[in-house]
């Protein structure tokens, strides 16, 4: 999934897949893969300060990207669409998967 390029329709049926396969409110896996940028990894684990949070970052093996993958509490299918366009708003040339 990349973020904001995907229509509504897109958000839509990831709404209902969330809701039928998860009871909410749960742990939700986010995962962004970015070109290596102190900057833009930063405003990725700040769009989720104070959410408690637990976030991991690994290069590649070339150093060219970074991997972000954050596990939080997540209350509903609606907050994580949110946070997902949230992230693709403020983070320039992220992949969302």
């Amino acid at each position: 999934m990349q973020s904001p390029n995907h229509s509504e329709e897109f958000y839509s049926k990831l709404k209902a897949q969330l809701y039928e396969t998860t009871s909410w409110p749960s742990k939700y896996l986010f995962k962004f893969i970015i070109k290596s940028d102190p900057y833009k990894i930063s405003k990725i684990e700040i769009a989720f300060d104070n959410m408690g949070a637990i976030i991991t970052s690994s290069v590649s093996k070339n150093g060219k990207y970074t991997s972000v993958s954050i596990h939080v509490e997540m209350k509903n299918p609606e907050a994580v669409i949110e946070k997902y366009l949230q992230i693709g708003k403020e983070v320039k040339d992220v992949i969302s998967l």
